[in-house]
């Protein structure tokens, strides 16, 4: 009756018939029974970790399996079953803390011990942080940071922002925008990758390539927006009723053939930057961010991270940043806590503008 009741809509599309998908194999059966019991246990051998060195240890051990189907009357079967597991440590001394992060579709494969070791040595060798004066530093930043960051340009390749004037990119499509070191593609195949095969509509979602050697060269988009203006749909729509348009939710970003340890060893001064929290949008356009460094930030001075220092709030051009990336490592998996996974590289930053320090 509802239905009857209401105004044609002008922008409704029919919907979609029978499609191929690809296949993909992200159900771990190990991991989808993985039991609470098996979870804590783990949990308890980075507990005594922390007990170890006078530590407090928090996180997370998740562990399950999704379902995503999409069935209609014109013969759409989409179906897709997939497993997730996280787990992420925090250790807390009295003056510091350390972080580590990792997820995968096998809990096998997350290495919580090592996790655990990782964040503990970054609590302990950061201990009474010092202060560093706030300034434009090179900064090197680990995949997780560089992820956070990121995550807030993911929507403005959509192609309905770029039509409606909502994205930094409008107007900037096939010009030469960053850095030539800077290629990324949305690539839901990539073996690092997660999610279905197909969009919230029941659309194939289509390798795109975003931006090639600084140049951003292609959008994403849904069949409604693709009708709009005039373009083909890449299987990045939302489900419907969708007003938001569409988004790459697959981001891969190549990287390059450094390690962290060589970024360090050939910075003469600057910072190492664990991971980034609260972070805001300032200008949308110019794609201005603020937040603030956490858990793990050292001075590194010739070649060796010195010691701990005070954290900082930063304000930020995620443009300009990735103008002036010197050098990455080569990208991984990353989970942060502001934004989705990606495949991101760790990179090395020259004239990052860390504008204030904060009270801890």
């Amino acid at each position: 009756m509802l239905a009857r009741l209401q105004p044609p809509d002008p922008d409704l599309l029919p919907m979609p018939g029978p499609q191929t998908y690809r296949s993909l194999d992200r159900f771990d059966e190990e991991t989808a029974r993985l039991s609470p019991q098996a979870r804590a246990e783990t949990v308890r051998t980075v507990i005594a970790r922390a007990e170890k060195d006078h530590l407090t240890a928090a996180g997370v051990f998740s562990s399950g399996a999704s379902v995503t189907a999409l069935f209609n009357s014109r013969g759409l079967r989409a179906f897709h079953e997939e497993t997730t597991s996280e787990f992420s440590v925090t250790m807390l001394d009295s003056s510091s803390s350390g972080w580590a992060k990792k997820t995968s579709h096998h809990w096998s494969e997350l290495e919580p011990e090592a996790l655990g070791d990782r964040a503990a040595r970054k609590a302990i060798e950061s201990r009474e942080p010092r202060e560093v004066p706030p300034g434009k530093y090179t900064v090197i930043l680990e995949p997780a940071a560089v992820l956070d960051l990121l995550g807030f340009l993911f929507m403005d390749f959509g192609g309905l922002a770029v039509h409606e004037k909502r994205s930094c990119l409008t107007g900037r499509v096939g010009s030469k925008v960053f850095a030539d070191n800077i290629n990324v593609r949305d690539d839901v195949y990539h073996p690092m990758q997660g999610g279905p095969p197909f969009d919230g509509e029941g659309a194939p979602r289509k390798r795109v390539a975003l931006v090639e050697k600084g140049v951003v060269t292609h959008l994403v988009y849904s069949r409604q927006t693709a009708r709009k203006v005039g373009a083909k749909a890449t299987g990045h729509g939302f489900p419907l009723p969708n007003e938001v348009g569409e988004a790459p939710m697959n981001i891969v970003f190549a990287g390059g053939k450094s390690s962290l340890e060589q970024m360090v060893s050939s910075t003469e001064r600057g910072l190492l930057v664990t991971r980034l929290w609260y972070i805001r949008e300032v200008d949308p356009y110019q794609k201005i961010l603020t937040g603030m460094t956490r858990d793990g930030t050292f001075w590194v001075e010739n070649g060796e991270a010195r010691y701990g220092v005070r954290n900082f709030r930063f304000n930020q051009s995620v443009i300009e940043m990735l103008r002036q990336v010197e050098m990455m490592t080569p990208p991984q998996r990353t989970a942060g806590e502001e934004s989705f996974e990606m495949v991101v590289p760790a990179m090395k930053v020259r004239e990052f503008n860390l504008s204030s320090l904060t009270k801890f």
